[in-house]
Order: C-alpha cells, then sequence, then structure tokens
C-alpha cells in the first residue's frame, strides 16, 4: 500500500463504495419501460399525486364560500395546470421525472385572504370567486420571485456552495418533515389506512421474494394493488351500514361516499384562465405569497435533488436546477391565471413512488401528466379516482415521504462522519428543523394564530410561513452552517462532500450531465446551459 500505512487484511470489511448514481434503478431516467408497463406507471402517478390535489381544495374551499359545485371545479383546474406544469418541467425545466402539484405550503397565505375581513358578500359563491381572484392576483404576483432567481442564473450561485452535508438536512427534512400528513391522517379511519399501510407494505416489499416468476408486479404496482383492494373493503363496509349513526368526522374520513364530487362534477369542462373573472391585487397579500413562493423554492430544490437520484441520473448542475426553479415559477404564474386557489411544487409522494417502484424514468411521468389533462377535463370519470377516502392516501404517505427522507440520508455517503463539525452542522440543523416549526405549528394550534401576531396579517405570514416549514428551516440552516464554519481549512472540503459534487458543478465538465439535462429539440443551441 502506498503511503507505508499497513496493508490492509483480507478478512477486514470495507466500507460501502459511494456512487454517483443511484444502483439498482430498473429504468433510469432516459430508459422508458414498455408501453403498457409504461401506461400502467403513469396512471400510478396519477393516482399518488391526487392526495394532495383534493386533499388542499376540500380544506380551502368550503372556507371561501364554495360548494361542492366549485370545490370539484377547483380540483378540475388544480388538476389540469399541474399536467401541464408537469410536461413544462419534464420538456423544458430540469428534464427530471418530477411532477409539479398542489403545494401545502402556500396553504396559509391562502387562509389569511379568506380571513382578512374584506369579503361581506350574502351570496357564498359571489364571495368564493371574490377570494379566488383575491389568491389569483398574490399568486401572480409571487411567481416573479422564483422566475426571476430561476432564470437570471441567481439560483444557480445559491446551489454551488450546496454540498453533499448541507443537502442532507434539506432533502431529509423535505420527506421527513412531512411526517403530520402520514399516520396522523392513517388514524382518521383506522379500519381503513391500517390495512392500507400494511398491504402496501407487504406487497411492494414481501411479495416480491416470496413470488419468484412475477418478479416485478407486486412491488412496481404495489399502489394499485392495494388502493384497489382497501378500497373494495372500504366500499363494503360503507354499503354494509358499518358508520350508520357515527359522527360526522368519522363519516368523512371512512365513507367512500362522502367526498360530494362525483355529482358535482360536469361530465366535460376544459378549465381555462380567469374562469373565475379579473385577479385583484393587494400589496400585503402579494409579499406574503411571495414568501410562500421563496419557501416552496428551497423545498423544491430538496424535491429536485431527490428525484434526480432516485431516477439514477448524476448531481444535478446548478445551472439546469436554475431552469427548473424557473419553470417552477412558470408553474405558479400558470396556478395563478388559472385560479387554482394554490401555488405549485415539486410533488414530494410521486418522488417516494419513484423509489417504490424503481423506474426513473422521464416519459412514465409524461403519461402520468396526460393522465391528469385527461381525468381533469372528463369531470366525472377522474371524480372517481378523487373519491378515494383520505386514510388510503395518508397511508400511501407513510411510505412515500420516508423514501424521500432516506434518500436525504444516503448523501451522507460522501461526507466524513467521524467529523465532529459534520457532527454538529447535521444534529443542529435537523434537530432545529423539527424543533422550530414544532413550536410555531402548536403556538398556532392552540392560540388559532402564529406566535408573531401583529395587525397586519401579511407581515404574520412573511414570518410564521417559512418557521413553519420543517425542510426550509433544516436547510437555510445547513447551508449557513456549512458555508460559514471554518470552510477555508483543506481537510474540510472533503469532510462536507464537496469534491464528489465538484464535476457537476459546470454542465459541460461531466458528459452524462448532457445526457440526461440537455433540452429538446436541439433547444441547447439557443439555450445553451453553463
Amino acid at each position: 500500500m502506498a503511503g507505508g500505512g499497513a496493508p490492509a487484511k483480507a478478512d477486514e470489511p470495507g466500507p460501502h463504495p459511494p456512487k454517483d448514481q443511484l444502483p439498482n434503478v430498473s429504468y433510469c431516467i432516459t430508459s422508458p419501460p414498455p408501453w403498457p408497463e409504461a401506461i400502467l406507471l403513469g396512471f400510478q402517478h396519477y393516482l399518488v399525486m391526487l392526495g394532495t390535489t383534493v386533499i388542499i381544495p376540500t380544506a380551502l374551499v368550503p372556507q371561501m364560500g364554495g360548494g361542492n359545485e366549485e370545490k370539484a371545479k377547483v380540483i378540475q383546474t388544480l388538476l389540469f395546470v399541474a399536467g401541464l406544469n408537469t410536461l413544462l418541467q419534464t420538456w423544458f425545466g430540469t428534464r427530471l421525472p418530477a411532477v409539479i402539484g398542489g403545494s401545502y405550503t402556500f396553504v396559509a397565505p391562502t387562509i389569511s385572504i379568506i380571513l382578512s375581513g374584506r369579503w361581506n358578500d350574502p351570496d357564498p359563491v359571489a364571495k368564493f370567486k371574490k377570494i379566488m381572484r383575491a389568491t389569483q392576483g398574490a399568486l401572480i404576483v409571487a411567481s416573479t420571485i422564483q422566475i426571476v432567481l430561476g432564470f437570471s442564473g441567481l439560483w444557480r450561485n445559491v446551489a454551488r456552495f450546496l454540498s453533499p452535508l448541507s443537502a442532507v438536512p434539506l432533502v431529509a427534512l423535505a420527506g421527513f418533515g412531512l411526517y403530520e400528513f402520514g399516520f396522523p391522517g392513517v388514524a382518521k379511519c383506522v379500519e381503513i389506512g391500517l390495512p392500507q399501510l400494511i398491504i402496501l407494505v407487504l406487497f411492494s416489499q414481501y411479495l416480491v421474494h416470496l413470488i419468484r416468476p412475477g418478479k416485478n408486479i407486486f412491488d412496481r404496482f404495489a399502489v394499485i394493488f392495494s388502493v384497489v383492494i382497501v378500497w373494495i373493503y372500504a366500499h363494503l363496509l360503507t354499503v354494509g351500514g358499518a358508520y350508520n349513526g357515527k359522527p360526522p368526522k368519522t363519516q368523512i374520513s371512512c365513507r367512500t361516499d362522502r367526498a360530494g364530487l362525483i355529482d358535482a362534477a360536469p361530465w366535460i369542462r376544459v378549465p381555462y384562465p380567469f374562469q373565475w373573472g379579473a385577479p385583484s391585487f393587494d400589496a400585503g397579500e402579494a409579499f406574503a405569497m411571495m414568501m410562500a413562493a421563496f419557501v416552496a423554492l428551497v423545498e423544491s430544490t430538496g424535491g429536485f435533488i431527490a428525484v434526480a437520484r432516485y431516477a439514477s441520473a448524476t448531481p444535478l448542475p446548478p445551472s439546469i436546477l436554475s431552469r427548473g426553479v424557473g419553470w417552477q415559477g412558470i408553474a405558479i404564474l400558470l396556478s395563478g391565471l388559472f385560479g387554482t386557489g394554490n401555488g405549485s411544487s415539486v410533488s414530494i409522494e410521486n418522488a417516494g413512488l419513484l423509489a417504490l417502484t424503481r423506474v426513473g424514468s422521464r416519459r412514465v411521468v409524461q403519461i402520468s401528466a396526460g393522465f391528469m389533462l385527461f381525468f381533469s377535463v372528463l369531470g366525472k370519470f377522474g371524480a372517481v379516482f378523487a373519491s378515494i377516502p383520505a386514510p388510503i392516501v395518508a397511508a400511501l404517505y407513510c411510505l412515500f415521504f420516508a423514501y424521500v427522507g432516506s434518500v436525504g440520508l444516503s448523501f451522507l455517503q460522501f461526507c466524513n462522519l467521524n467529523s465532529f463539525r459534520t457532527k454538529f452542522i447535521l444534529g443542529f440543523s435537523v434537530f432545529l428543523g423539527f424543533s422550530i416549526p414544532q413550536y410555531f405549528n402548536e403556538y398556532t394550534v392552540i392560540q388559532g394564530y402564529g406566535p408573531v401576531h401583529t395587525s397586519g396579517r401579511w407581515f404574520n405570514d412573511i414570518i410564521n410561513v417559512p418557521f413553519s416549514s420543517e425542510a426550509f428551516v433544516a436547510g437555510i440552516l445547513a447551508y449557513f452552517l456549512d458555508n460559514t464554519l471554518h470552510k477555508k481549512e483543506g481537510p474540510i472540503r472533503k469532510d462536507r462532500g464537496k469534491h464528489w459534487w465538484d464535476k457537476f458543478r459546470s454542465f459541460k465538465t461531466d458528459t452524462r450531465s448532457e445526457e440526461f439535462y440537455s433540452l429538446p429539440f436541439n433547444l441547447n443551441k439557443y439555450f445553451p446551459s453553463v
């Protein structure tokens, strides 16, 4: 051995070698599965993204004054815009197989708009439209922050300072930080949620090894199998009268006929821009929404890094990440123009589904975008799938958010875990990433408002929204500490894992970047990546 060290003993276990690309993925970003399989996998992605698409309007529309009909229209619009944005992101953005759907980050500023006390209209539907138009105005203004940061290349300069070490808390908490949407959702109706969770794990992890011939059928389509089985079981419970006379909360969570979407949804309806009328603008609300857009930008950066890993692509070059962020800004702009009542960001649950299926193919996600557009126009058919009981969706989240959290932890393979600096940055940012939002969220639940409580609602949101996001707090903290603590010392660069990502700092330095991330239709000639 060079350097005169003692020779390594043959039987001594060596560490696992770090890998630029995730091994054992069946289909990577550029290799599509056969068409029948790709269509089924695309449908599975559509089923998974439906959860958030239904949960957000179900929470917001009744508060805005809308009934079931408005709720169905908002869900259709959210689906339609998600389909458009997913296609734009996979064609012109990062080109990763990332689904761009609704985001919980934008819910708080939207609720502030609802509660602003400007809407004293006796007609609930007119009130709903006024609130929706105010939300649209705020989203249109808020989209500028991501468009400017992305397309100007400013976010590229920020991403250049990201190391594997500071990516760990950001990506891990983009998944683990959504824990409140997991088991608490399952527990709303344990007799449906728990079987779904158990069957999903059985199909995806155990049956694969028990049944050899259909090797990939069970784990690849575990979502479709388990959802169908539990949905039929839930429907039998509903029809059998298991929930008759139960409290309304139980009925809403458990019954399969309670969503009110199928009757309310039109047969065919194409969402169009300004369908609720001309947007109205308010400076304070726009600033609050801008802060939410910035938080969503940080969370989506974690989402993109997770998707790149599970698609078995090389780490994202900063210029490509910046381009994706710019297109995500356009996604928020489209959300504002169409009136979804919500912004857009990377769907974390779909990133987890890439891990479950081991299919990171771009074509599969483009097919799923086709399903979104198709079912958003054919309202009645879309409404059938949209009325899957929420505990079933929460059970899926338990697995998918966990997968995204674990891919965050996997970047530790590039770092030196025996360094005290690494331990401090990692532990401190992850701990506070859970602890600070816990305080903010707990305070809000008990008091009915956040810790920052002034007469200006928009100002409260600017402070309360970022500190309520686990991924944002952990990511920003790790990024700051990693770039300020003894950064100049030689060995520390290696401890941070920075040397592993050096060859991906620019688009040109690694030939694989061209294969995974170059634009279609020879557009790289006109829009070169640096």
